[in-house]
């Protein structure tokens, strides 16, 4: 079970130091539109809820395999969203 803990932290870690950066992107631009980084900030949320249900599906042939999906799944959009964020 340590695995599934680890892998929600690290979820909620990477998306929140996403979400962070972004803050800290607002700050030192304040004089610039907002949309396209209050954009980034929802589709994290929005990664963020995708991402946890499937961690705690249970009825799942394989639990490591799918749980290493899932981690997959975590790297390749927040690499896409960091690569949004480094466009702005």
């Amino acid at each position: 079970m340590a695995n599934i803990r680890d892998l929600k932290k690290d979820i909620n870690y990477v998306l929140g130091d996403i979400i962070e950066a972004v803050y800290i992107y607002e700050l030192a631009n304040s004089g610039t539109d907002m949309k396209k980084s209050e954009a980034i900030i929802d589709e994290a949320i929005e990664i963020f809820d995708d991402l946890i249900p499937k961690v705690s599906e249970r009825k799942v042939e394989n639990r490591a395999a799918h749980l290493k999906g899932v981690r997959k799944e975590l790297e390749e959009r927040a690499n896409k969203l960091v690569d949004k964020l480094n466009k702005l």
